[in-house]
């Protein structure tokens, strides 16, 4: 099984330099883009079965990393 990857560039290329920028110049913002990376990674693993989870977890893995990626955009547009 293929497995897609949600790293925020890939989901926002068209915010790269944005993304960029509130990296290096806003604590918040990277605290949240790290947190969402992670999650990301862990959800890969658990999605490729490199990391055995039960569905609820998986699936709550995948709802934090959907309510980060929203927060993480809000911040990219404002």
């Amino acid at each position: 099984m293929s497995i897609e990857h949600h790293d925020l560039v890939h989901e926002f290329p068209e915010l790269r330099d944005r993304i960029h920028e509130l990296k290096i110049s806003d604590r918040h913002f990277r605290k949240l883009f790290d947190e969402y990376h992670e999650m990301t990674n862990k959800v890969e693993h658990m999605e490729d079965e490199s990391q055995p989870a039960s569905t609820s977890r998986e699936e709550a893995a995948k709802i934090r990393r959907l309510q980060l990626k929203d927060e993480l955009y809000q911040m990219l547009i404002s």
